[in-house]
């Protein structure tokens, strides 16, 4: 905060209060004084390319603490057009022949950001997955590998340390190119670098069906109703040995409750939605079938409707 006074006459009393400026006139005292915040945060606005050459923004980026600078070195930018400043030409050529040695880095990073975004992911899975990155490129175990698997495994091993998994062919689908099989080879070689660096095994986080339950339920566009009654019957199977893959029993668990209700569901839209093969999931709903009774929450369902239920 500054403040400052300044003398006032004659001027009637007044006062008012703004986010970043107050100011208050006492008369009897001869003195009018204001606050002003001063702002330390960056300036959120871009200009860039909406006003020719007369770009106004003042600040850059945050600093990155995974780079060599801190990402704070100075960019040459190119000129706009062909009539651009020769000058400028030149420096921004011997810029780019200057070794940066963070290029590769900063080109990794922008490749995380593209697949988080995709995903909806937030900043701090983004920020986790760069992290994870960093450290198996300073090991210089990274040549010869698949650039896009690891990125791609970097971000699901950075999922489950946030507790917010996504499945493998949900990465799959924004890793531009890697195969499933690539990406899980991936995964295993950077949590083998990784328990190599720290001397102890990489905590990964528990895969419970419920993770993807509420998305897999947006996806089919079901009501709160439906939602909760899923959730509820998703932990109750917990509480019993079947042995398939949480995001496989999501699916089964998704595909009883809808033929429980007025929103029936296909099954050809429940794997597209889940990217469970509809086998998998008629296989689940197998092994789900003879709990079903105490899986599926009594405020939902009376017994003879799970008695309609059709057999697997």
């Amino acid at each position: 905060w500054r403040m400052r006074f300044a003398p006032i006459v004659r001027r009637t009393p007044r006062s008012c209060s703004i986010t970043r400026r107050a100011t208050r006139c006492v008369p009897s005292a001869g003195l009018c004084w204001s606050l002003t915040r001063l702002m330390q945060t960056s300036e959120w606005r871009t200009f860039a390319n909406e006003s020719g050459d007369n770009d106004p923004v003042r600040v850059g980026g945050p600093s990155n603490p995974l780079l060599t600078d801190g990402g704070l070195s100075t960019v040459i930018a190119k000129p706009n057009g062909v009539s651009g400043d020769f000058l400028s030409s030149s420096l921004g050529r011997w810029q780019n022949r200057g070794s940066n040695p963070d290029r590769g880095l900063i080109l990794a990073f922008k490749t995380i950001a593209t697949m988080s975004d995709r995903l909806g992911l937030v900043a701090t899975i983004k920020d986790r997955a760069n992290e994870i990155y960093k450290k198996v490129e300073d090991q210089k175990s990274t040549r010869g590998r698949n650039q896009d698997a690891l990125l791609a495994a970097c971000l699901y091993i950075a999922c489950r340390q946030e507790d917010k998994p996504r499945t493998v062919k949900e990465i799959c689908s924004v890793a531009n190119g890697a195969t499933k099989k690539e990406i899980g080879r991936a995964k295993e070689y950077i949590v083998k670098q990784l328990e190599a660096e720290k001397g102890q095994s990489v905590e990964m986080g528990t895969i419970h069906a419920g993770d993807f339950m509420r998305r897999f339920c947006s996806n089919l566009g079901m009501t709160n109703q439906v939602v909760k009654a899923a959730q509820e019957a998703v932990q109750k199977s917990e509480e019993f040995d079947i042995r398939r893959s949480p995001v496989s029993i999501a699916a089964a668990v998704i595909y009883i409750i809808t033929q429980l209700s007025d929103e029936k569901k296909l099954l050809r839209d429940i794997s597209i939605a889940t990217g469970v093969a509809e086998g998998t999931i008629r296989n689940s709903y197998k092994d789900l079938y003879p709990h079903i009774s105490r899986i599926i929450p009594s405020w939902y369902a009376k017994e003879e409707d799970l008695r309609n239920l059709c057999s697997p």
